[in-house]
């Protein structure tokens, strides 16, 4: 299992969950340190576990990172492209070039790179499954200030599904079971749920977050239990929070009360390893 932006969040979440299934896990963050990090923190026996400091929008490192899990482990069997970034909940214009420019390198051209990669080291061995996490706007949703995260995220939803397209249409001339799928984590406690708001403003979204978002550790022992069991098709998707899902936490909102967001948002919080409250939060600062 390789997963890019494994240091903190629905990444760190999810290696843990591989590892207490038993299998062997490479992870990736952009600094050295938090990659040390959470590699003390997730603790798993000798030769089940790798970090290497990558950053996903450097095509060569991610190659890096396949070579080393391939080499430790002997295979690789899925790759699932976590890391991403998040800007402050602003509109567009009010955006710098650099924080556009961030989110986007990050979001797009990090699973872009990251699915090549895999890709091309899956079809090689000619099986395996690669992952990419959507986020908001996948499915064409709308919120104020979320422009550049939600276009992003709707683009790697267009890029899931011409990954798969391409596979299918290699498998017509040379057979594999090579897959591409979409992982949709839903609403998630983490940093880029909770940053940005004005006290009065997330006082106003919780009572909505509340009911539909779930911990870290709620959300991805499922997600890795969907990725295990291989029944998902090359261009399929899996979802924690489905419509009906959603419908129903709604519908019994009023009986069961749930609390499952800090008390005060983010927003003045600067991203990890940065003075700058504006600068986009990478996977490893701050998960989806």
């Amino acid at each position: 299992m390789v997963v890019t932006g494994g240091t903190r969040g629905i990444g760190h979440g999810l290696a843990r969950a591989f590892l207490d299934r038993g299998c062997r896990v490479a992870l990736c963050g952009r600094a050295p340190d938090t990659v040390e990090a959470a590699l003390a923190a997730l603790d798993a026996p000798p030769g089940r576990l790798l970090g290497l400091p990558a950053d996903v929008t450097d095509r060569d490192r991610l190659a890096a990172l396949w070579d080393a899990a391939h080499d430790a482990f002997g295979t690789v069997d899925v790759w699932i492209n976590n890391a991403g970034a998040a800007t402050a909940r602003r509109p567009l214009w009010e955006l710098s070039a650099a924080e556009t420019r961030a989110v986007t390198e990050a979001n797009l051209l990090g699973v872009a790179h990251g699915s090549a990669v895999a890709t091309a080291g899956f079809l090689a061995l000619g099986r395996g499954s690669v992952w990419n996490m959507e986020g908001f706007g996948s499915d064409g949703r709308l919120l104020p200030g979320l422009g550049a995260y939600g276009a992003t995220k709707r683009a790697v939803a267009y890029l899931t599904q011409a990954l798969a397209t391409d596979l299918r249409h290699r498998a017509g001339r040379r057979p594999h079971d090579v897959r591409a799928m979409a992982l949709s984590p839903g609403m998630v406690v983490t940093d880029v749920l909770t940053h940005g708001y004005t006290p009065e403003e997330y006082a106003r979204a919780r009572k909505v977050l509340d009911i539909l978002a779930d911990r870290v550790e709620t959300v991805t022992p499922w997600l890795a239990d969907q990725v295990l069991s291989g029944r998902t098709r090359n261009g399929g998707r899996v979802a924690w929070l489905t419509r009906r899902k959603a419908a129903a936490r709604f519908a019994t909102a009023a009986f069961r009360h749930r609390r499952v967001m800090p008390d005060l948002p983010t927003a003045d919080r600067p991203a990890a390893g940065t003075d700058d409250p504006a600068r986009p939060r990478r996977a490893e600062e701050a998960d989806r």
